[in-house]
């Protein structure tokens, strides 16, 4: 019996966020003024949080890496994505689709345990606030962040692993912005049982384990907060957690809305617009949420603007204050 010719693939086609020529410009224009704001908000963040001593708490330390995992997520997905808005040829090695793939992992299982750790550290601050330096001390925070990365890279060697050890054949072209597993398995030519039981295995369990830090430490957060019996301590304590609960309610919403759909109304194309929002909209909309919703960032913003300009113009940045107050 004579062997089959099988090609392997060697590139990958996108087809992006819409196949129509007419908008490809314009879809450049807006999605290179997203990654901007992103790049340029969660810099900020990253920036504010590193130099301003009165942010040097576990909760502005836990903020700074949200905007690092932000920042990089966009990134392994945004500039590939604008190039391709310009390109004749909408393709992707299969190396660098396999290491885009397992870079957006690392980001984007790194944001759901951020989260967790964040609401864990609202909780301690607000249910146990006597307790604080103790439990949320640096060596902890270090620990914390140290696994949520760790763990992120690891979910990410694993799952890239299984969705490229599987066979591409003559179909190439991805229904996608970005190299994404679901769509891709969609191209395999071989069984892809086992690589789709370890990617929906993993998304489930650290969906299920995230969430259920973030509720169970809400829970006792509101609990904690109705005990309160003043109205000026409960609006006190309900602000030090209210742009975190925005930031959660945002992403989690985004993804129970991909995860829950019922299987005659899902598909590649309404994957790609929840897609748009986790990897990009979201990250540009969260150093937003914590500017605007949070008063010791905006006063940080407000002093480092005085010492800018108190640099330039030779003045102490005491005497601009006053000046502005004046």
């Amino acid at each position: 019996m004579a062997a089959v010719n099988i090609t392997r693939v060697t590139e990958f086609i996108l087809i992006g966020v819409s196949d129509h020529p007419e908008l490809q410009l314009p879809l450049f224009f807006v999605f290179l003024i997203i990654y901007g704001l992103t790049a340029a908000g969660n810099l900020g963040i990253i920036t504010l949080t590193s130099v301003d001593s009165q942010l040097q708490t576990p909760m502005y330390f836990f903020l700074r890496h949200l905007a690092i995992i932000n920042l990089g997520d966009s990134t392994v997905i945004a500039p590939k994505m604008l190039i391709n808005f310009l390109a004749a040829k909408k393709s992707t090695s299969y190396y660098e689709c396999a290491t885009q793939l397992g870079g957006f992992l690392v980001f984007i299982v790194a944001e759901i345990f951020m989260l967790a750790v964040m609401a864990y550290d609202r909780y301690v601050a607000i249910c146990n606030p006597l307790m604080y330096t103790v439990v949320v001390s640096r060596q902890v925070c270090v620990l914390l962040v140290s696994l949520t990365y760790l763990y992120g890279l690891f979910t990410a060697v694993v799952v890239t692993s299984c969705v490229f050890s599987v066979s591409y054949c003559s179909s190439n072209v991805i229904n996608h912005f970005y190299c994404d597993n679901v769509p891709l398995l969609a191209l395999s030519c071989s069984d892809t049982f086992f690589p789709q039981t370890v990617v929906f295995t993993s998304a489930a369990t650290n969906l299920f384990f995230s969430m259920s830090i973030v509720l169970i430490s809400y829970c006792n957060i509101v609990l904690s907060i109705l005990r309160i019996r003043s109205s000026e301590g409960r609006k006190k304590a309900f602000s030090t957690c209210a742009s975190h609960m925005t930031a959660v309610t945002v992403f989690y919403g985004t993804l129970l809305f991909m995860y829950l759909q019922p299987q005659t109304s899902h598909s590649l194309d309404t994957d790609k617009v929840a897609s748009v929002f986790y990897t990009l909209v979201i990250p540009m909309l969260n150093p937003m949420i914590y500017s605007l919703r949070n008063k010791d960032v905006k006063a940080a913003l407000k002093r480092t603007w005085l010492k800018i300009f108190s640099a330039r113009a030779g003045d102490s940045p005491t005497s601009l204050e006053a000046g502005l107050c004046e």
